[in-house]
């Protein structure tokens, strides 16, 4: 049930993606992290969405969560992905009870000082960001972290990462630890810059850590804990943002073209491009797509709120099911816009762009395709 608190959220989120849409075409043509806009979602007090009351946060669950990302996406999709970064990594936090600094961390985070994400993804590994290759060694209180980070958004920006390594003396590749790790660590750089064909803005860039120590209070789970934390923490939050992500991709591109049969005119007669009914029918497909993938995910972030024993698997639909929708409507969208579209004129075209993230990015439809398939067959997902 939206209550006021929730309501109040959702409204900060829509006034908030109206100023990340002035931003994203700059953004997206510098690839350049949206400094501006980030500082808009600290300001809205967006940034603690699903940080507990107790610590100033708005204390929000999944629904208003998936609600707020869709509508930041609609404005610019590679906000509305450090967001959900900073968002998962956030949830690792609240759920780290025995982190020394977790209380004033999360009241940070609240207070819209402090921007986390997460740093999973191995060059080794590639990904199947839930074993890491690297692994970490102790000396005494410290442990000792070398690792290749393949894909970190907010590379560089964040204020801390949080980072997986295999356990001290661990032998098994899902035997891996969550660490807290702060900006300008020792030993820990950005070996690079992201210039993606889409979401450029996102800064998803190569880190490398160098025998970064880390105090072994600064663990988020116990030694060995860290592929729960992956799957039962990051996981579902994330699948849900992802979904989120590419169905605010699709509203933005239903509204793009839209306008664009709108306004567009056919001078020898008289009319818009909105009097070519073929165009409707495109306008018509992407409409019913968007509002089918609304309406999943809406139904997801129920399962998420409310567990039931086939929860998991709505989970994992959610992602593949949305960021491939999201590749057909904004298909659909260039094919409507023709030609202005494919000069670049149009914001269809950085939402097609966009869309063909979610599809590669961790985990890859394929693998989840895997998953589910393995999931309605009763078998074991790893």
């Amino acid at each position: 049930m939206m209550t006021p608190s929730s309501a109040n959220c959702i409204t900060r989120a829509e006034a908030a993606r109206d100023l990340l849409s002035k931003h994203a075409p700059q953004v997206d043509h510098d690839a350049a992290w949206p400094t501006d806009s980030m500082a808009a979602l600290s300001e809205a007090s967006l940034l603690g969405l699903t940080v507990p009351t107790s610590y100033g946060g708005a204390g929000q669950g999944p629904r208003v969560f998936a609600a707020v990302v869709s509508r930041l996406a609609e404005g610019c999709a590679s906000t509305a992905m450090i967001y959900l970064m900073h968002s998962c990594a956030t949830q690792v936090i609240v759920a780290a009870q025995g982190f020394p600094r977790r209380d004033q961390i999360l009241k940070d985070i609240a207070a819209g000082r402090h921007i986390s994400t997460l740093a999973f993804s191995e060059k080794g590994s590639r990904s199947h960001f839930w074993a890491p290759v690297s692994q970490a060694t102790a000396n005494g209180a410290m442990h000792r972290i070398s690792a290749d980070k393949s894909w970190v958004t907010s590379a560089g920006h964040s204020d801390s990462y949080v980072v997986s390594s295999r356990s001290v003396n661990a032998t098994e590749p899902t035997a891996s630890t969550l660490y807290y790790v702060a900006k300008g660590a020792p030993g820990m750089t950005v070996v690079g810059r992201w210039t993606g064909l889409g979401l450029r803005g996102n800064a998803s860039a190569p880190m490398r850590l160098e025998n970064v120590s880390v105090a072994s209070s600064d663990r988020l789970t116990a030694d060995g804990d860290g592929f729960g934390a992956m799957v039962n923490v990051v996981l579902p939050w994330f699948q849900l943002g992802s979904a989120a992500v590419a169905a605010g991709i699709c509203r933005s591109a239903v509204n793009g073209v839209r306008d664009h049969l709108s306004a567009a005119r056919l001078e020898q007669m008289g009319q818009t491009l909105a009097s070519l009914p073929n165009l409707r029918a495109d306008l018509a497909r992407m409409q019913i797509l968007t509002d089918s993938q609304v309406a999943f995910l809406d139904y997801v972030a129920g399962k998420m709120e409310d567990p039931r024993p086939d929860t998991m698997l709505a989970v994992l639909e959610s992602k593949a099911a949305a960021t491939e929708t999201a590749l057909q409507v904004t298909d659909l969208a260039m094919r409507a816009c023709g030609g202005t579209a494919f000069s670049g004129r149009l914001s269809v075209e950085r939402n097609f762009r966009d869309a063909r993230a979610g599809s590669v990015m961790a985990p890859t439809t394929e693998v989840l395709h895997d998953f589910i398939g393995k999931a309605v067959l009763g078998m074991p997902l790893f």
